[in-house]
């Protein structure tokens, strides 16, 4: 019986003590930036204890600074012996790389920008900018403006980089979408005065497109349209039907254009005599470059395929020379962050309507099925199980409108966490 009354003071010195490590780490949830006094004892002291919040989900920024950094290597590694081929003769070896550098720099500034413009002004301007996305697409369409690259008119030469339009088509189709869902909400179960003023957008969008040609971008927003509009609630059986129309136009569109046929066909067998040195020298040369890895890969710096093998090693194919030089494993490796990332993306736009911010919502998930698709089809024509197709990976592969548009785009995202966390917090938006 004494020694319980021994130690009932110590008890309460303990209870003590944890009622002001409760209050002190409770500041540090609630105050912002600032330099605040914790104590009578720190203030006689003279000391202050600067008490942070971070705004967004630090984990899914250190998940694309880490492909931003991986992809950065990857470029260097897949380009570094380019010169040697007489087509980039007057390049240096560090050419691509430096480029690839640049843009991410510009797509960090234009991320910081981003970042701090409300979600309602995104609103506001989503119509303006699909609007603006159209006019540049048209003007990549005009001889002396457009740059034209192996038979495509995609680029508007600006000096630093080229500019593509249809990436900064992708991210204005996000905003464009939601926002005409959030418009249209109380008509959504009506065909044609919710879906048919969105088909005609797309159909637009989609014809200056195939213009360039660029059919993998048109695919990229036709997917979508079609994802925010059935996550924004249209029927069932609207949604299908344009399913079904836009699987017979992009049917229609393969069949009817030769080249793309033998695409198609080339990818069912890349290895006859009748493809390999043809449609499916590629896809043949990436298989070989992953085979080449096997578990733990040839070492970084180590490829042989990227040594003029492998056509576009380091945009189309970066996945080929990362399977080369890490293995099975560093490809696992990938496909598991871009999982992580996308399922994140796709909770905080869930997050967001619960908080009935539906527009931001409706964007972030858009914005998680814009890198979630155009990743899994990259990963898929590299691994040889879907046809070959001009679709980078996101946030590695060279290009520096690419790289830009998703750096923006995640901007965004974070954007929208942070107007979540403090809305959660009592906050106002």
């Amino acid at each position: 019986m004494s020694q319980p009354r021994l130690l009932h003071p110590f008890s309460r010195l303990t209870r003590w003590w944890g009622s002001v490590r409760t209050a002190q780490d409770a500041a540090r949830d609630w105050v912002g930036d600032l330099p605040v006094r914790l104590s009578s004892r720190d203030y006689a002291r003279g000391r202050t204890a600067v008490v942070r919040e971070m705004g967004f989900d630090q984990t899914l920024l250190w998940v694309i600074v880490a492909l931003l950094c991986w992809g950065l290597v990857m470029v260097y590694s897949a380009s570094i012996a380019l010169p040697d081929n007489p087509r980039f003769r007057n390049y240096s070896h560090e050419h691509f790389v430096l480029r690839h550098a640049i843009a991410i720099c510009i797509g960090a500034v234009a991320a910081l920008l981003a970042f701090q413009v409300p979600m309602s002004r995104w609103e506001q301007w989503s119509p303006w900018l699909f609007f603006g996305a159209l006019v540049l697409l048209v003007v990549v369409l005009i001889p002396f403006i457009g740059k034209g690259v192996n038979g495509a008119r995609r680029w508007i030469p600006l000096g630093v980089m080229n500019f593509q339009p249809s990436e900064l088509a992708k991210l204005a189709m996000v905003m464009y979408a939601a926002g005409y869902m959030v418009r249209r909400m109380e008509v959504k179960e009506r065909f044609f005065r919710a879906v048919a003023p969105m088909g005609v957008a797309l159909g637009l969008a989609g014809l200056l497109l195939l213009m360039q040609p660029d059919m993998g971008a048109f695919i990229v927003i036709a997917v979508i349209a079609m994802g925010i509009l059935f996550l924004g609630g249209v029927n069932a059986r609207m949604f299908f039907l344009i399913f079904g129309l836009l699987t017979a136009v992009f049917a229609l569109l393969i069949l009817s254009s030769p080249w793309r046929r033998e695409r198609v066909f080339a990818y069912l067998d890349p290895f006859s005599a009748e493809h390999a040195l043809g449609k499916g020298y590629q896809l043949s040369h990436s298989l070989i470059a992953l085979g080449r890895g096997e578990w733990f890969g040839v070492g970084l710096g180590g490829s042989v395929e990227k040594l003029h093998w492998l056509p576009e090693a380091h945009t189309d194919f970066l996945l080929a020379v990362i399977g080369e030089e890490f293995g099975l494993v560093g490809v696992l490796i990938l496909i598991a962050l871009f999982m992580w990332m996308v399922r994140r993306i796709m909770q905080i736009g869930r997050q967001a309507i619960a908080l009935d911010q539906v527009f931001a919502g409706l964007v972030a998930q858009g914005i998680g099925l814009w890198i979630g698709f155009q990743a899994f089809i990259n990963i898929g024509v590299n691994l040889g199980t879907l046809p070959t197709k001009g679709l980078t990976l996101p946030f590695m592969s060279y290009g520096g409108s690419a790289i830009l548009m998703n750096i923006v785009a995640m901007a965004v995202v974070l954007r929208i966490d942070h107007e979540n966390r403090k809305l959660m917090h009592g906050g106002r938006v």
